[in-house]
């Protein structure tokens, strides 16, 4: 399956343990959507339409109204990289 460079960096952070963060405005439409690591700092470049992109390939998941987090189907479309730490 085809992944974007930008959707392989948001699933490997979710994958980690990350965390997708939605704000929606008073009609519920979504307007700012940021992805966390697990150490609190937001991934840079990661936007609404990349947020839509993962869900609509349902690569994300929410689950009792808590952030947004990688689903089984994210977890084995994601190729493995070793961890920099």
């Amino acid at each position: 399956m085809n992944i974007s460079k930008m959707e392989q960096r948001a699933l490997h952070t979710l994958a980690q343990g990350g965390a997708i963060l939605i704000e929606r405005d008073k009609k519920r439409k979504i307007i700012k959507a940021s992805c966390v690591n697990r150490d609190g700092w937001h991934l840079s470049g990661f936007s609404v339409s990349l947020f839509k992109k993962l869900k609509k390939r349902r690569f994300i998941q929410s689950r009792n109204s808590m952030p947004y987090r990688i689903t089984m189907h994210g977890l084995s479309s994601v190729r493995s990289q070793l961890d920099n730490r």
